[in-house]
């Protein structure tokens, strides 16, 4: 299970990443440095929470399933507060645009999103995972 996942994980990666170079790149075209800033905080925000479920939930699935599903779900509702947090400070900042960051983080959210369903639906993984040893067989006397 580990080996499909490093598989989706790498796939929606290189694929985000190429989204985030285009992003950054019309951002700056479109808004000049402000913009550059603006995409590039977008990336790296998008990068970091998507980089801490990647590490939170990999290590999880070497335990069970169970606890890979239990790490997803608390990933998710911290990440969700701390973009609370992080939205709230960067306010009325006007050292970066706005609207660069936003739509960055947007596009690469979506491209990884995607790119996981893509890859997810398109690799063979089982659901069930099989019993490692096959079941003891027990020996019966006719009587």
């Amino acid at each position: 299970m580990l080996a499909k996942y490093a598989i989706i994980v790498r796939r929606a990666g290189v694929l985000t990443a190429g989204a985030a170079a285009i992003m950054v790149a019309v951002s700056a075209a479109l808004a000049g440095a402000k913009g550059l800033y603006g995409a590039l905080i977008g990336v790296a925000l998008v990068a970091v929470f998507f980089g801490l479920s990647v590490l939170v939930v990999g290590r999880a699935a070497r335990i069970s399933p169970p606890a890979m599903m239990v790490a997803a779900i608390i990933t998710y509702l911290v990440k969700i507060v701390a973009l609370a947090i992080v939205v709230t400070i960067l306010h009325g900042m006007t050292a970066f645009s706005d609207r660069a960051l936003g739509v960055t983080a947007l596009g690469c959210i979506l491209v990884w999103s995607a790119a996981q369903v893509i890859t997810a639906a398109k690799v063979k993984m089982l659901y069930v995972e099989p019993d490692q040893q096959p079941p003891k067989q027990t020996a019966r006397r006719g009587g």
